[in-house]
């Protein structure tokens, strides 16, 4: 008896402020994308200044625009003396702007100051949250479209992607835009005149321009497959000429010509034969840097990657499947089907490859939730308790890392933790008492909470999993106007990121060769390469001093290892 009074007070109490919540956010569009921005600043600013740069890919696309910084030279694409030409240039000039800005502010060390460079996927994490709640107006109510958005600023995998200075956040802006365009040309719409399809011919042309510098041809297979899909379901596609084909070609042509014009003219041959024929035909062909997996990958990730909104998304399915024929149904399922199902084909798989996928999804179960259509079938509604269950291991899972790891306690981010916990419990445990809305808000409170736990407290505190700001502080702090550094064993991008560009990586016998090569040198040796670095330093007779050993985790290799330092001395 007191439990159940106890469950009916936490449940008054709550449903008040979320219908509180509710009622502010829906009085206006403008109310709606303030609360929103609220929400992303909640879910995507934790962590962005105080975790390390990251391994591999962060730092390479870091390092890589660092190097244009250096150089002045925004065509051409490098890390260290290797050419990098796996993406188009999109997101190094977004980058490299980021930085000037922040230079231009008086950050001194704004060349190795990480989240400069992520400010770019910060701005198209936002930007795709709010493109989803306008797309979504398009199909739904503003209610419903709120969710929808909801669901995108929650979900885990665009938590994990706006903290990684990379392609794919941005990616995300621009392929939700270009569909949100491709939407409305292709719903029936009373209000549009001939200015109106002009507009949303531009923007869909613009974000196509956009997306292709980003990441290539990616965001045109999507768009491509679902307004072919729509074409032969429907056995026309007269619609399509509501986006001005022919200027639009010619407008993406001006915007992304230029450069890749510029690229061939230096690189020749060289960008298209690594770019679409060892990157993008590799991966399609074959487990590219062992990342293979087989098909359904993807389906059962999702329900990882997509939480919270994929408990709704399941629950959505009998409706989805019973309004398939309806013409706004029917396009967002031609938005998600037939890329997805290629995406399961090609060998190579990562998470983040069915980004662009997830705001279809999102609407698709916000139409279920408009029309009071989620399924009550039990065994569907049983899944709300991963509400509950993604929150306590992952709150549980990161306090157990900062004890043991990080030799902390945290009581901060163990009282997190356990309110977020308790939300996703009342949000399981309460969803049939006060309905889906609600329960989702509280998971999405869940998420904030577990969200600030893990990536403001527990991952900065984690320093064994990113040694390079360690190493790099120890060369820094040594008083060298100018020092330089060879790395041996551990050479990881993050390291040169940080220590420099002109960074050599080499192995124990070669760091000891170029420490005598002059003063003001270190040498990050690991301890596999440490006996050969001893014993050539002997033989040459190097005179030099040993520093602080860094103990740390290489995650992309998976163990654990120490790095010694050690300097060159002055000749007597």
């Amino acid at each position: 008896m007191v439990a159940a009074a106890d469950q009916q007070s936490l449940s008054a109490r709550s449903t008040r402020a979320f219908t509180a919540f509710l009622d502010f956010a829906l009085a206006s569009d403008a109310r709606a994308v303030l609360t929103l921005l609220v929400v992303c600043f909640l879910f995507f600013l934790p962590g962005l200044f105080t975790i390390p740069p990251t391994d591999r890919d962060e730092a390479r696309f870091a390092q890589a625009t660092k190097q244009m910084l250096e150089t002045g030279d925004y065509i051409d694409i490098r890390f260290q003396d290797e050419v990098r030409y796996k993406k188009p240039v999109g997101i190094y000039w977004l980058q490299a702007a980021s930085v000037k800005a922040g230079r231009a502010l008086g950050m001194r060390n704004g060349l190795t100051t990480i989240w400069l460079y992520r400010i770019p996927s910060l701005i198209g994490a936002i930007g795709a949250v709010l493109l989803t709640y306008w797309c979504a107006l398009a199909f739904v109510s503003r209610r419903a479209a709120l969710f929808a958005a909801l669901m995108m600023a929650s979900c885990v995998l665009l938590g994990i992607e706006r903290l990684l200075a990379k392609t794919d956040a941005m990616l995300l802006m621009t392929v939700v835009a270009a569909m949100c365009a491709l939407a409305r040309a292709y719903l029936p719409r009373n209000d549009a005149g001939p200015r109106d399809q002009w507009i949303n011919a531009a923007m869909f042309w613009t974000a196509l321009a956009g997306g292709v510098l980003l990441k290539g041809p990616l965001i045109v297979m999507i768009a491509a497959l679902a307004a072919l899909t729509l074409a032969i379901v429907d056995r026309s596609a007269r619609w399509l000429w509501q986006l001005k084909p022919i200027p639009g070609v010619l407008w993406l042509a001006a915007l992304v010509l230029p450069w890749f014009i510029a690229i061939t003219g230096r690189a020749g041959e060289a960008f298209y034969s690594e770019s679409l024929g060892q990157d993008l035909l590799g991966k399609i062909f074959g487990g590219q840097e062992g990342h293979g997996a087989p098909p359904g990958y993807y389906f059962v990730l999702f329900w990882i990657t997509f939480w919270p909104g994929a408990t709704l998304a399941a629950l959505a399915t009998p409706y989805v499947w019973s309004a398939r024929h309806e013409p706004r149904i029917k396009f967002l399922l031609a938005w998600l089907v037939p890329a997805w199902l290629i995406f399961e084909a090609v060998i190579t798989k990562l998470p983040h490859y069915v980004l662009p996928l997830y705001p279809a999804i999102a609407i698709l179960a916000a139409a279920a939730l408009d029309a009071h259509k989620l399924s009550r079938k039990p065994w569907l509604v049983s899944g709300t308790m991963a509400w509950f269950v993604l929150p306590l291991l992952a709150g549980l899972g990161g306090c157990i890392a900062l004890a043991v790891i990080g030799h902390q306690f945290g009581l901060f981010a163990w009282l997190l933790a356990g309110a977020g916990v308790v939300m996703g419990l009342l949000a399981w445990r309460l969803y049939e008492m006060d309905g889906p809305e609600h329960s989702f808000l509280r998971a999405v409170t869940a998420g904030i909470l577990i969200g600030i736990a893990n990536y403001s407290l527990v991952l900065p505190a984690l320093s064994h999993f990113f040694p390079s700001p360690a190493l790099a502080r120890a060369m820094r702090d040594s008083g060298c106007p100018a020092p330089q550094a060879a790395a041996a064993g551990y050479q990881e991008p993050s390291l040169i990121f940080l220590s420099g560009t002109d960074t050599q990586l080499t192995d124990g016998a070669g760091a000891a060769e170029f420490l005598r090569a002059g003063p003001c040198r270190f040498a990050f040796v690991d301890s596999r390469q440490e006996k050969s670095f001893i014993q050539r330093a002997e033989a040459i007779g190097l005179r030099y001093s040993a520093g602080p050993r860094v103990e740390g985790y290489n995650v992309n290799s998976g163990r654990p290892m120490t790095i010694a330092v050690f300097r060159s001395r002055n000749p007597s």
